[in-house]
C-alpha cells in the first residue's frame, strides 16, 4: 500500500472501530440482524493493495473484534478469507479498461450500483462464515440463512450510510 493511504486509512480504521465497539456492538434487529460495520473498513481499502496485505489488516482486524467481542478467532478467520476472496472479485469485475491508479473502491469514486455488486457478495461471504461457524455447522440452517441475508442487507446499508457521511465531512465547503 502507497504511503499516502496510510493516514487515511488510519483514521478510517480508529472511525470504524470506535463506531463498532461504541455505538452498533449490541444494535440487533429484530433478534437476526447484526451489523459488523467494521468490514466496511477493510472493503474500503484501495484496489491496489496485495493480497498479504489485506489478509494481514483483515486478520488483524478481526482479531481486534475478537478480544472485544470475546469470540475466539471467528472474526479473523472470516475476515481473512474475506480479504483472500477481494482479490479475485476485484479481477473479476474489473472493466474492460481497468481501474485508474488511485481509485477507491467507494461509491463516490465508482459509482452504487458497482459498490453494492462489489461489497454484497464479501459481506455475504462474511456472515455466512461468522454464523455458521458460531452455529458449529448446518444445525438451524434457515433460521442462521435468514440471519446471514438479514445481516448482510443490515451491514450494506450502514457502510453506504457511513461512507456518504465520512465523505461528505471530508469535502471543503465552497
Amino acid at each position: 500500500m502507497n504511503s499516502r493511504y496510510i493516514l487515511p486509512q488510519a483514521i478510517n480504521f480508529i472511525v470504524y472501530m470506535l463506531l463498532q465497539l461504541v455505538l452498533v456492538r449490541n444494535l440487533v434487529l429484530f433478534d437476526v440482524s447484526f451489523c459488523y460495520l467494521y468490514l466496511g473498513f477493510l472493503l474500503l481499502l484501495p484496489i491496489e493493495a496485495g493480497v498479504v496485505t489485506c489478509m494481514l489488516m483483515g486478520f488483524s482486524v478481526g482479531l481486534f473484534v475478537d478480544v472485544f467481542y470475546n469470540t475466539f478467532g471467528i472474526h479473523a478467520a472470516a475476515c481473512v478469507f474475506v480479504m483472500y476472496t477481494r482479490h479475485f472479485w476485484i479481477k473479476a469485475i474489473t472493466p474492460r479498461g481497468g481501474y485508474d491508479l488511485g481509485v477507491m473502491p467507494i461509491p463516490q469514486d465508482l459509482g452504487m450500483r458497482w459498490f453494492v455488486t462489489y461489497a454484497f457478495p464479501l459481506i455475504l461471504v462474511h456472515h455466512a462464515l461468522i454464523f455458521f461457524i458460531e452455529i458449529g455447522g448446518f444445525a438451524l440452517f434457515y433460521y442462521t440463512l435468514i440471519k446471514v441475508v438479514a445481516s448482510t442487507a443490515f451491514t450494506l446499508i450502514m457502510v453506504i450510510v457511513i461512507q456518504y457521511i465520512l465523505q461528505s465531512s471530508r469535502r471543503p465547503v465552497l
